[in-house]
């Protein structure tokens, strides 16, 4: 990809689109934004002020398929009109982190993908570089885009959270350290309900990898050892493991309530009672991280400090209040089964379950064991929820259908009793009655607060 005035054509004029557009223009490209859709007021505001020529609510073929490269964002799918002309016409489509790499210089990347923790050790593995005084930005999936990062901003160092969708476009994109956290039933309608396309998507991170950069891997994970059968990577691997008869001389272990990250002779050794983010899939995301901060070079006092002082996500196990003895945690963006699993795992306190929203064609049999076993009723929250019934009307005596946030917080606190919990971990997308999974967090709350 030569830069000059050539075209460079973006589809999507959101956070990475806009960015693109940005890094784009910076670097001597002809722009052009389309979106399908109507543009936020915000980002249509960064396209004007910058002179950067744009439509929306439509695709105009004659003004796209003259472009010499398209940048698509990742929620547009190949599926699309517009992107089947772009294929066929043999025009290269990239996406935005692969139009960023090509900008980042000498930067280093740790890049983080999985289908669950992947925003909780994003943040984490930023913060723990943030604190150690590192020249470094969190971007992707959180965060700024990484093309506007480099266009505005460039750093040393970038913590980034990628998406299989973002990773379907790469070319030459190439972590320094790429962690693979998980692999679990995610995002199926776009790859074609085909698990191993998915899984593929999701080892595309250490595709270009070479023997001086890592690849971080979580050694329990059934989908991602399978691969591993049949597939290499030129990077080196280091595995973290909940299993202390499976530990490696490198890499991350728990044992007996203790925490081990070890890497480059040294040791770091501390008890999972001081980490400030509780539950075991979050000692998954502090080993991922931990492993990470040390390849960066720094020190294992640094990093138990972090682990230590970090904050946690909103809207990911988010406690939100007690009221009358009934706690409520807000884990909306539990937009999978597996995230269920893992916050209903957590949970110590009988729970009112509250989920639902667009199913992905979710199977509901790996929660059945863990909602017998917690869980008191189930309150439904969606369009649709007969999905949830037909999982689920055999095994909880309770479920109650609501449409609105509002509706099922009042619902579940009338069937909750003092010690009990209400857990929002919807195991669909957001998209039937909210915005996004932050926009049912926070109405969440607000109806929680209400009461």
């Amino acid at each position: 990809m030569e830069t000059g005035k050539e075209r460079l054509v973006i589809l999507g004029a959101a956070e990475s689109g806009v960015g693109t557009a940005l890094l784009g223009q910076q670097q001597g490209w002809e722009v052009f934004v389309s979106d399908g859709g109507t543009i936020k007021e915000n980002f249509k505001e960064d396209l004007l002020r910058h002179g950067i020529d744009f439509e929306e609510n439509r695709h105009s073929s004659d003004q796209i398929l003259n472009a010499s490269c398209i940048v698509k964002s990742p929620g547009i799918s190949d599926k699309m009109a517009i992107v089947k002309e772009v294929r066929a016409a043999g025009i290269e489509v990239c996406s935005e982190i692969e139009f960023g790499f090509r900008y980042k210089g000498d930067s280093k990347i740790i890049a983080i993908t999985g289908s669950n923790g992947k925003s909780t050790t994003t943040k984490l593995t930023y913060h723990i570089l943030k604190q150690a005084d590192y020249d470094v930005a969190m971007v992707g999936n959180i965060g700024y885009s990484f093309a506007r990062q480099i266009a505005e901003h460039p750093c040393k160092w970038y913590v980034m959270e990628v998406s299989s969708f973002q990773l379907d476009d790469i070319h030459r994109f190439r972590p320094d350290v790429a962690v693979l956290l998980n692999i679990t039933p995610d995002h199926l309608d776009r790859y074609d309900y085909k698990f191993e396309n998915y899984v593929a998507s999701k080892f595309r991170i250490t595709e270009n990898q070479v023997a001086t950069d890592y690849f971080i891997v979580n050694k329990d994970d059934k989908a991602i050892q399978e691969y591993l059968t049949t597939h290499s990577t030129h990077a080196k691997k280091i595995y973290f493991t909940m299993d202390e008869n499976n530990k490696e001389r490198e890499g991350g272990h728990i044992s007996d309530s203790r925490l081990f990250i070890q890497y480059d002779g040294e040791t770091l050794d501390m008890s999972i009672h001081d980490l400030a983010i509780k539950g075991k899939h979050n000692q998954i995301n502090t080993m991922a991280a931990g492993i990470s901060a040390r390849i960066a070079g720094i020190r294992k006092e640094k990093i138990r400090e972090s682990f230590v002082g970090f904050e946690g996500l909103e809207h990911r196990l988010e406690y939100v209040a007690t009221v009358r003895g009934v706690e409520f945690i807000n884990d909306s963006k539990a937009t999978n089964v597996n995230s269920v699993w893992y916050a209903l795992e957590s949970m110590t306190k009988p729970v009112i379950l509250i989920m639902g929203g667009q199913d992905k064609g979710n199977d509901y049999s790996e929660i059945l064991e863990l909602v017998k076993e917690k869980v008191k009723a189930i309150v439904c929250m969606g369009l649709d929820n007969k999905p949830i019934h037909d999982s689920f009307d055999d095994v909880t005596e309770t479920i109650i259908d609501t449409q609105n946030a509002t509706d099922a917080v009042l619902a579940a606190y009338s069937l909750a009793e003092n010690g009990d919990v209400v857990l929002l971990a919807p195991a669909c997308a957001s998209f039937d009655v909210f915005k996004n999974f932050e926009d049912r967090g926070k109405q969440f709350k607000e109806a929680v607060r209400n009461l």
